[in-house]
């Protein structure tokens, strides 16, 4: 865990079979995103860009609000969806770079969903962030069993924390 990422944010840095952590495809997804570059206003030195394209995927639908008006409020472009089974076309409609997927969405498991998206996606976007209010206790648990994920975020999300590991190192 980064120490200044906040008590909530838990990477998952168990091995893959490409043979990076987990926890690395965060960082190289937000280099990558965050180096492009723009002319400011009036022909100024360049700026970097920090924008994300985050997918929110909770069928609470008060976390997508929440969450939404965050990430907007911080340049990232954001699309909610509230059911498991809108979760893979949005993926490839919205192009996301990062998915915050809640653990516990009644029509699919957030764990399944990860899986699908794997299927789909491969490992290098984008970027599985686990959110759940329900496991927030047995995290440990949690990051053992998490596979597919790149991140664990407790519900409720602590923004200092889930805007740290947006910004990555």
């Amino acid at each position: 865990m980064r120490p200044d990422a906040g008590l909530s944010l838990q990477p998952a840095d168990s091995p893959r079979a490409d043979g990076r952590a987990v926890g690395e495809r965060l960082r190289l997804v937000a280099s990558g995103v965050k180096a492009r570059v723009h002319a400011g206003f009036g022909g100024g030195a360049p700026q970097r860009s920090p924008r994300l394209r985050v997918l929110i995927a909770d069928d609470e639908r008060d976390t997508v609000l929440t969450l939404t008006q965050l990430l907007r409020d911080e340049g990232h472009l954001t699309r909610g969806v509230y059911r498991g089974a809108e979760v893979l076309a949005a993926i490839q409609d919205f192009d996301a770079d990062v998915v915050l997927l809640d653990l516990a969405m009644p029509d699919r498991s957030g764990w399944e969903l990860a899986r699908a998206i794997r299927a789909q996606s491969g490992y290098e976007r984008p970027v599985l962030i686990a959110i759940s209010g329900i496991y927030r206790q047995s995290a440990d648990r949690i990051l053992g069993a998490m596979g597919e994920f790149d991140y664990y975020v407790a519900k409720p999300c602590d923004p200092a924390a889930l805007l740290a590991l947006l910004r990555g190192p």
